[in-house]
């Protein structure tokens, strides 16, 4: 091999590393930031980047309606509170009863936007969400193994345990033969159809004001957060978003199959391993503070993806997307004429269902202009 070949072939290997070429108009357009050249650059996409701040500020004003809501503390009492001002009445409905919810509803909708886009991006399924296939389940039977037969202020810690052995029993699973998508799903789906069961055998074995509790909880609500879930939860987010990050590009070159993905550097079985751990340490975090809610995982990375046009896991927008979704369904929730405090689990699986519905008559109009 002469040494134009050889250079021409290193150039053609590092250009695949660095990247699909950019197509203008389809949002795969980059520009490269270099913090420190030679040492430390990442790419930056200018429409996804801005999708995300959009759906950040989107997310931050309807925490802020949720504040003010109902005009019992009006806006600027509130942001008197906010900034230790203002009366000691604004300051308790604003800091010990709103603020808290806002905030964990912000945190726990980006965790589950996060985790829907890695497992989605890692089964490269649309379906291939924490709650469709069985994660959620088995935090959820961690926490409720906790919550009724032990330390109320160990939730957390049976849900990551409930999880990661839910992990570890659909990934042992999914991998015989070769690891694919759909097989990881159907692991999934059989695993926390089990886990479902199980978690309805201990409901039924508990006392009554535990049972009463623990459904609530099941159902996924906001409404016992406190202040003090707040820094651990946003800590564990910013921690898993940060190690997620790097990894974010090894599974976006999985997609060219393992053998070349593998010629450009990337452990492929290591990488899953790695992402599946992330998203189950993101799932964990949402389901501990506020119980398996549903479909946010499944719907935001989709929305996202369709809003930013981009390719890969997209896991900022979803992120953000997801902080969108939680926080303006538990503004539902709270405004809705209900007999009683409504769980925002109710009207995410509502907003779910009508997700799915639209999707299946965009798909079915589709199929029909096809076969015209």
């Amino acid at each position: 091999m002469s040494a134009v070949t050889r250079t021409r072939s290193r150039a053609r290997t590092e250009e695949a590393a660095a990247g699909p070429v950019s197509v203008p108009g389809r949002g795969a357009a980059h520009r490269t930031l270099r913090l420190a050249p030679g040492r430390l650059s990442f790419r930056v996409r200018p429409r996804p980047l801005a999708v995300t701040l959009l759906l950040a500020l989107l997310a931050a004003g309807s925490g802020a309606l949720a504040l003010t809501r109902d005009g019992l503390v009006p806006p600027a009492e509130v942001l008197g509170a906010l900034f230790g001002a203002g009366s000691e009445q604004a300051a308790f409905v604003v800091l010990e009863l709103r603020l808290p919810r806002v905030a964990l509803g912000l945190v726990v909708g980006a965790a589950l936007g996060a985790a829907g886009a890695l497992f989605q991006q890692l089964s490269r399924n649309p379906l291939g969400s924490p709650d469709i296939v069985g994660f959620n389940s088995g935090a959820a039977t961690g926490a409720l193994l906790v919550l009724l037969h032990g330390d109320p202020a160990y939730v957390a810690a049976g849900a990551v345990g409930g999880g990661l052995a839910t992990a570890v029993t659909v990934h042992l699973l999914a991998r015989r033969g070769s690891f694919r998508g759909n097989r990881l799903i159907l692991a999934g789906i059989a695993v926390g159809s089990l886990l479902t069961s199980v978690n309805s055998y201990l409901l039924t074995r508990a006392a009554l004001d535990h049972a009463q509790s623990a459904q609530l909880w099941l159902i996924g609500s906001l409404g016992s957060t406190e202040r003090h879930q707040i820094a651990p939860a946003l800590l564990a987010l910013a921690a898993l978003l940060l190690l997620a990050l790097p990894l974010v590009r090894r599974l976006d070159l999985l997609e060219m199959g393992d053998e070349a993905a593998g010629g450009l550097g990337v452990d492929a079985a290591r990488t899953r391993v790695l992402v599946l751990l992330i998203a189950v340490g993101l799932s964990a975090v949402a389901v501990s503070v506020a119980g398996p809610i549903v479909f946010v995982a499944l719907c935001a990375p989709q929305l996202a993806r369709r809003l930013s046009r981009g390719t890969g896991t997209g896991l900022l927008p979803a992120a953000a997307m997801g902080a969108l979704l939680l926080s303006a369904s538990d503004l539902v929730a709270v405004t809705l004429p209900t007999a009683g405090p409504l769980p925002v689990g109710v009207v995410t699986g509502a907003l779910g269902g009508v997700y799915l519905a639209w999707l299946l008559g965009r798909r079915q109009r589709r199929w029909g202009v096809c076969r015209k």
